[in-house]
């Protein structure tokens, strides 16, 4: 078998490596669905278990991949970026949103905007324990005005129920696990005609059980380091390391990685101070972002304007999809320089406030 061509499972396992999405009793009967899995090639899934297994790269470059995943551990900054000369150069190429109000709102003329917006680190601040990331009473009045004016969609990587309680607005769409949870807002609660009230998607449906057992043992396994968070999303799991003593960061990468092992059609990244686990599909944030926009009929025309608000490695996916896609853009949440395909920048939650 050629490296480009699909693997052959048993019958037997099928339904717990790829998902069966000929079973519609989670759409809507009437969108169309994008695909989200063709199928799971040997080429990607045999580099899918080398990087789980290691890939050759000694702990030290899992351990330095820990440290370039919060952008507030100075130190991980390549030197490239170091001195303010560059650091303008950073901002010339992403200026602030805030201060180019007046151009995005010109550009934005005679289009119908559709918001999207992350939440942790975008409408709450990054804290050490995930059950406590409330946003301000503030930030939850401005993005109830947002929604009388626009269509607007939460989209995180949390579960839509754990950001629902965290949120409290019954008129937004929500976008959970990193997109593979999608919902329309409360029967009566939208204002806008093509708004699809009855929306839900779960392109990742038959992963649950899967996703079940790898938290349960990831729980197990990380008991033993303190600080060690692991969250189960629904359809996707984390281990934060946020509060991780540093010189135990080798120790927790050896103990997810002794759990990926066992499950290669899950994919592990990294995101900030966190380990992202997800099944293996052709779906993500971006993916998600498409979905969206085509279920309010804005799929093939110009006349649409989404902005997406993001602070996280998995907020590039719908950055990149607005670039690639010329239309609306993206707005990158972070008080320090990194690559990205956002075309503006905001220092942190509360100028996101200022701006939506």
């Amino acid at each position: 078998m050629s490296a480009s061509q699909n693997i052959v499972v048993s019958e037997t396992t099928m339904s717990s490596i790829i998902p069966n999405n000929n079973n519609n009793n989670n759409n809507s009967s009437s969108q169309k669905l994008p695909p989200c899995l063709i199928s799971i090639s040997k080429k990607k899934l045999l580099k899918n278990i080398d990087i789980i297994n290691g890939g050759g790269q000694r702990i030290n470059a899992w351990v330095d991949s820990m440290r370039a995943s919060s952008p507030t551990h100075l130190k991980s900054l390549p030197s490239s970026i170091s001195t303010q000369q560059q650091l303008n150069s950073w901002i010339m190429q992403h200026p602030s949103a805030l201060e180019k109000f007046e151009q995005i709102m010109e550009a934005s003329r005679g289009k119908q905007i559709v918001m999207f917006l992350d939440y942790d680190g975008t409408l709450s601040p990054i804290v050490d324990d995930p059950d406590k990331a409330f946003m301000s009473s503030k930030m939850r009045r401005t993005v109830k005005k947002l929604a009388k004016c626009f269509p607007t969609a939460i989209v995180t990587g949390r579960c839509i129920d754990k950001v629902y309680n965290f949120v409290k607005l019954a008129e937004l769409y929500y976008a959970g696990s990193h997109g593979m949870d999608i919902k329309g807002p409360a029967k009566g609660f939208s204002r806008h005609k093509r708004v699809k009230q009855s929306l839900l998607y779960q392109p990742a449906n038959d992963y649950l059980p899967m996703i079940d057992e790898v938290y349960r043992q990831l729980l197990e396994k990380t008991k033993s380091t303190p600080g060690a968070k692991v969250e189960n999303h629904k359809f996707c799991a984390s281990v934060h390391f946020r509060c991780v003593d540093e010189k135990k960061w080798s120790e927790l990468v050896l103990q997810v990685r002794s759990v990926l092992k066992k499950f290669p059609t899950l994919q592990l990244t990294q995101g900030r101070k966190v380990f992202e686990i997800r099944p293996m599909i052709e779906w993500d944030k971006g993916k998600a972002l498409e979905f969206l926009l085509e279920s309010l009929g804005f799929g093939n025309t110009n006349n649409v304007f989404p902005v997406y608000i993001g602070d996280d490695r998995t907020d590039e996916d719908a950055f990149k999809m607005l670039r690639d896609r010329g239309e609306g853009f993206g707005i990158l949440v972070s008080k320090f320089p990194k690559d990205t395909d956002a075309s503006y920048s905001l220092q942190d939650p509360s100028e996101a406030s200022l701006n939506i």
